[in-house]
């Protein structure tokens, strides 16, 4: 038997144990990649059907008693209130709406404890002007005139005079735009609130405070309801806290999405809500401007220095403010929840000693503000901001320490190796983008409708879940591809040799154990950019930082230099993602939901946003939840025999989600989810001022959603449209930069009186130039006025003798101040506007501003009529049913009159 030389460097044989590890690895993955992949999904969609979807159970009225809450009652409210059909300001239905409110008021007044006062006021707003600064209000003053409110308070008989001046207000409003019946927004809340105050009037006897329920109208047209009743009614300096209700759907969970400044509302609610549903993300989310909205809370908060809360319904956004906000798709249990919810906060804080007495929140700001969430909807946690900081602090610098402190001692190559680990986590990133974007942009091409997932959100999985999860994968993978070919080099260097096939295992382990501390880096990062912005919403990061760090650290780290890596445990995997999992997972995936839903009215300039950049940003909404939240996983994957089965599996799913919506299996639009689409017909006056104007009448056609309008006009041939961008409209408040129009059979339906009037009355051409002009708009309560702030410094609007906007500082946009008026029937529709011109302007502006002429005029002014004229009307009838009107405040009616005045006047 041959000897071997003392000195030969051949290894002896690996044990069986160490030669099979690669084997092992390949079959704990191959078998369990999947199903753990699977049952990460099947748990985040467990835990979101359990956060928002699960509703409590509707209660009758003998179940519910005297004093509870019973859905069954407030269904009838909402029944009563949708039956009356779209009730905007100034409409039959809206009066019709506040006499039921009122009627029911009274009703709740004779039925009230003996020892408990009712008092219910049918408040009327003459007149008012309301600037807000932020938000969707900048660079406008919304006027109103003649707006009714029922405003019911509830409070002991016996109580104090002192205890009388502190109320707490719950408010939302009857009004609801004119392309739909509202059972979402807000009749929804309004029945609620009826219920609320049933309830809550056999109970009051025991309060210390009164609680106001204000039912408001104008809302809709630009917070006017709120704003009239803060700064009108007698009852407005005893309000303590404001509590709003909305809806941005129908139905669901009711949820705070904004809360404070004053941290006291939402410290008690979470005290006692039964069912807490809460969300510090939405506020960030909405505070960013993000979502273009606005609520009556930012009235109660702006103006009137309140803290308090504002929730709202969220489910099927895309239904927002059309024909689809119907009675059928308002969920089961979702006004249950949000009145049991209200009944235990009112029951809890009408009854406390003491309710907030400064009204001046600014210094709650900051280190007070409150940071809220619940935990599967069963559980809320707050905390403020103070104790984020430290919070946050102490986590930052504990891993910046721990990070420091392994590097040092792994020296050069332990730098290197986490260079190269986040260098994978950059890859990933990119990867995931590109593929997402990529997809994108190819959807307008190849598809019927660029956003074909708006009816059917789960296409999403397929169509854009899948390429950021492929992305994802091949991006990381190459990362650990470079950095296992650097740790192989560095292996070779060492002088404690191994078998070949041992110390290639243990360079792919110590690969993958980088990537997965990589991943922490991430969050790491995260956490200081959000402690730094004071987000709320931090936390997330905080969650996905420590807890699988815990775990690496609990049951993977050593601190023994000798001992060899071993492939990373399942465990240590499934105990680092559980609890962010339960913390976010809900979230993430509402949030992918309330974005989309927001899609159908992403153009707010109709022809002005690109088609692709909706399906942009839900895929990178979707790319960057999964660079998030799979890191951890992926950095399993590597060493596995899964990656080919993910890949196929993610390009199936693709590929067959593609099929769908490119061969319409899958339609873009239902009846229940519709594109949003306008139809008006306009009258436009030209010519310069003191000539005879001639009207000229046409139809125009567009759509808030991104896409063409080809669908639709096959609908309506016959009718003489012609679509494009060779005829922007311009309609005050927002222009249409595409869409369709006809000037076919358009001089019926209205007539030449309807033709608002501006008349110069008076022109002082002085170094002081000062100008009034009169303004007549006839038979419409609601119109918009721009006015050129290039060539006026400042102005003074009046109307029956009554100073309405005073000369004062004003906001701009774009070189244009608006006035938004909106009123009730007896609003008045004669003005006078005094404009007083910027020193040393000159005469004439060359600016081209899409207006007929290429000037930009020094007013202009849309007059709306809720008439349809036969020609709309027929064209409103022959559009396919997955169309449907979309209202808002800036839109206008279905008849609009737009008419000029030039500058050189």
């Amino acid at each position: 038997m041959r000897r071997r030389p003392a000195n030969s460097t051949t290894e002896p044989p690996p044990s069986s144990s160490e030669s099979n590890v690669g084997q092992r690895q390949t079959k704990r993955s191959f078998s369990m990649m999947l199903s753990l992949i699977a049952v990460i999904f099947n748990c985040c969609w467990a835990v979101y059907h359990y956060q928002y979807d699960a509703m409590p159970i509707p209660l009758t009225a003998q179940q519910a008693g005297k004093r509870g809450f019973s859905e069954h009652v407030a269904m009838e409210h909402v029944k009563a209130l949708t039956q009356f059909g779209p009730h905007p300001l100034a409409s039959d239905a809206l009066d019709h709406a506040i006499q039921y409110v009122l009627a029911t008021s009274e009703n709740i007044k004779k039925t009230a404890h003996w020892e408990v006062d009712v008092q219910v006021d049918l408040f009327h707003a003459q007149y008012g002007a309301n600037r807000l600064v932020g938000g969707l209000f900048k660079g406008k003053t919304l006027v109103y005139s003649d707006l009714k409110h029922v405003v019911l308070r509830i409070l002991p008989k016996y109580m104090s005079k002192q205890d009388e001046e502190d109320a707490i207000l719950i408010s939302s409003h009857i009004d609801t735009v004119f392309s739909t019946a509202g059972a979402g927004d807000c009749s929804s809340c309004v029945a609620v609130m009826l219920e609320l105050a049933r309830g809550i009037s056999q109970w009051a006897h025991g309060f210390k405070h009164a609680v106001i329920f204000l039912f408001n109208t104008g809302e809709e047209e630009g917070l006017n309801g709120a704003h009239s009743f803060i700064t009108q009614h007698p009852w407005r300096s005893s309000i303590r806290v404001a509590i709003d209700l909305e809806a941005m759907g129908v139905g669901g969970k009711s949820s705070i999405f904004q809360g404070g400044p004053d941290p006291w509302a939402i410290e008690n609610f979470a005290k006692v809500a039964k069912y807490p549903s809460a969300q510090v993300a939405a506020q960030d989310l909405f505070n960013s401007g993000v979502i273009k909205s606005a609520t009556d809370f930012q009235v109660y908060k702006e103006i009137a220095g309140l803290s308090g809360l504002d929730f709202a319904y969220g489910d099927v956004g895309a239904v927002y403010h059309t024909k689809n906000d119907k009675l059928e798709l308002l969920k089961s249990g979702s006004l249950q929840h949000l009145g049991e919810n209200m009944l235990a906060f009112l029951l809890h804080t009408a009854a406390l000693p003491h309710l907030p007495q400064e009204k001046n929140v600014e210094n709650a700001e900051g280190q007070d503000q409150a940071v809220f969430f619940d935990i599967l909807g069963t559980y809320m946690v707050v905390y403020r901001q103070r104790f984020a900081n430290m919070l946050h602090n102490s986590v930052i610098m504990q891993a910046i320490l721990i990070w420091t402190t392994s590097l040092f001692i792994g020296g050069y190559p332990a730098v290197v190796s986490l260079g190269l680990s986040f260098l994978s986590i950059l890859l990933m990133w990119i990867f995931a983008l590109s593929f997402c974007v990529f997809v994108s942009l190819s959807l307008p091409l190849i598809c019927s409708s660029p956003v074909p997932y708006i009816a059917s959100p789960w296409l999403v999985i397929g169509l854009f879940v899948a390429p950021a999860v492929l992305g994802a994968l091949i991006g990381q993978h190459l990362g650990f591809l470079i950095l296992l070919k650097y740790l192989r080099r560095v292996s070779s260097t060492r002088k404690q040799k191994q078998s070949p096939g041992i110390e290639a295992s243990i360079v792919e382990l110590e690969a993958e154990r980088w990537l997965f501390k990589a991943g922490s880096i991430q969050w790491l990062v995260i956490l200081i950019a959000g402690n730094f912005y004071k987000l709320g919403s931090s936390y997330i990061a905080l969650v996905w930082l420590v807890s699988p760090a815990f775990a690496y650290g609990f049951l993977e780290a050593t601190l023994s230099p000798v001992r060899s890596p071993k492939p990373l445990k399942l465990v240590t995997l499934l105990l680092g993602l559980s609890v962010p999992v339960i913390f976010s997972a809900g979230i993430f995936i509402r949030l992918v939901g309330t974005l989309i839903g927001t899609i159908v009215r992403l153009d707010r300039n109709p022809g002005s946003t690109p088609d692709g950049l909706g399906n942009v940003m839900v895929s990178g909404l979707v790319a960057i939840i999964v660079c998030l939240t799979l890191v951890y996983l992926l950095s399993y994957v590597h060493l596995s025999g899964a990656k080919r089965p993910i890949i196929f599996v993610t390009c199936a799913l693709f590929g067959l989600s593609l099929s769908a919506v490119m061969t319409g299996v899958v339609p873009p639009f239902t009846e229940d989810v519709a594109r949003a689409v306008n139809v008006v017909h306009v009258v436009e006056t030209i010519g310069r001022y003191g000539e005879n104007q001639s009207p000229i009448s046409y139809i125009s056609l567009f759509s808030t959603t991104p896409g063409k309008l080809l669908k639709e006009i096959e609908h309506v041939r016959g009718e003489g449209f012609i679509c494009g961008k060779s005829k922007v409209i311009d309609f005050v408040t927002f222009t249409v930069n595409y869409g369709c129009w006809s000037s076919d059979d358009v001089q019926s339906g209205w007539d030449e009186s309807d033709i608002p009037i501006m008349q110069v009355e008076s022109d002082m051409k002085t170094d002081d130039r000062e100008t009034r002009v009169s303004v007549n708009t006839k038979v419409s309560v609601r119109w918009s006025l721009a006015i050129n702030t290039e060539e006026i410094e400042d102005f003074k609007f009046e109307g029956n003798s009554v100073e309405l906007v005073s000369v004062d500082h004003k906001t701009t946009v774009d070189g244009w101040h608006i006035i938004q008026f909106s009123g009730g029937k007896k609003s008045p529709t004669v003005f006078n506007l005094t404009l007083f011109w910027v020193k040393n302007s000159p005469v004439l502006t060359q600016q081209p501003d899409g207006l007929r002429g290429g000037r930009r005029p020094l007013l202009k002014l849309r007059t709306d009529l809720d008439r349809l004229t036969p020609k709309a009307d027929r064209v409103l009838q022959k559009l396919p049913p997955w169309c449907s009107i979309f209202g808002k405040s800036t839109f206008p009616h279905s008849l609009a009159f737009l008419t000029s005045l030039p500058v050189d006047i």
